[in-house]
């Protein structure tokens, strides 16, 4: 009855031969093909310095006049453009000014990266059943699969550095992107797009012209929870070399530096929430607007 305490498994030899198959030929893979990949990823490196260096190198006060704009314009919310100037005087203070630029330089990027791909997948799916059921499980995958196990193909990959933290952070962030751009197009009343082929839209015009628009509100919550995400894996991604504000509280973490850690931590959710009621307050004033237009 050994059998019933102890669960059926692959004979240990076996087991271990499978293991270093695998391990061997993602080796392989990473010798023969490791440079490829690396220059192809090179225009996305030069792309992140400079994003970086804008944010490091540009003078402190037309950074805040520019996020305050931004957040302005996004938000038309005094206590927004309020709370973000409080947000940013507060780091530049402690001293973590650096740090919370890189940082946003990254998320900035990661961004784009995950609205350009995200976007047109989510749009396949909401046009296709197909490709919903095949692209529905691999988001779960990427949604369920712990944050550190991201780490390990790309750093074989690609070694320590800057663009593989940012692969990685992308690869966590980009699934709301997909399921809310699905979602939103999805949505979209089926009379407007009647409406729509009555006036001999096409199906490009249909998109551009009506889909896309509807579903915009729907879409900046989808773009709102990857900058969310993203934040949330900077610590994470710090350990391959990811600089920013999450090498200090890896640093605090190794060190017991309790301050350190604390201030590095706060200033990632002061720059979340910056984000998140920006975002915010953009999408409803989107979804307003498209109450008014259907009003």
């Amino acid at each position: 009855m050994s059998w019933f305490h102890e669960f059926p498994h692959m004979n240990d030899d076996s087991l271990r031969s499978l293991k270093q198959a695998i391990d061997d030929g993602f080796r392989s893979f990473t010798r023969g093909y490791g440079d490829g990949i690396e220059s192809f990823f090179a225009p996305l490196q030069k792309f992140l310095l400079l994003s970086e260096q804008f944010m490091t190198q540009t003078p402190w006060p037309i950074i805040i006049l520019i996020v305050l704009a931004i957040a302005w314009a996004a938000s038309r919310s005094v206590k927004v453009v309020l709370g973000a100037l409080v947000t940013l005087l507060a780091i530049g203070y402690l001293d973590m000014w650096d740090d919370s630029m890189r940082t946003i330089s990254m998320i900035f990027v990661c961004t784009i990266l995950s609205i350009v791909m995200g976007l047109p997948i989510g749009i396949l799916m909401a046009r296709s059943e197909r490709v919903q059921r095949m692209v529905n499980p691999v988001l779960d995958v990427m949604q369920t699969m712990p944050s550190f196990v991201y780490l390990i193909p790309v750093v074989m990959l690609l070694g320590i550095g800057r663009v593989p933290g940012l692969i990685a952070v992308v690869i966590y962030a980009i699934p709301p992107m997909i399921r809310m751009t699905n979602l939103g197009i999805r949505l979209v009343d089926k009379d407007v797009l009647e409406a729509a082929d009555a006036f001999g839209s096409s199906n490009w015009q249909k998109l551009k012209n009506v889909q896309l628009p509807l579903a915009l509100p729907t879409i900046m919550a989808g773009i709102n929870q990857t900058i969310m995400m993203a934040l949330a894996m900077v610590v994470i991604a710090s350990m391959i070399g990811v600089q920013g504000l999450g090498q200090p509280v890896l640093k605090a973490i190794a060190n017991q530096y309790f301050t350190l850690g604390i201030f590095n931590g706060l200033a990632i959710v002061g720059i979340a929430i910056i984000f998140d009621r920006v975002s915010q307050a953009y999408g409803h004033r989107l979804q307003k607007h498209r109450e008014i237009v259907h009003g």
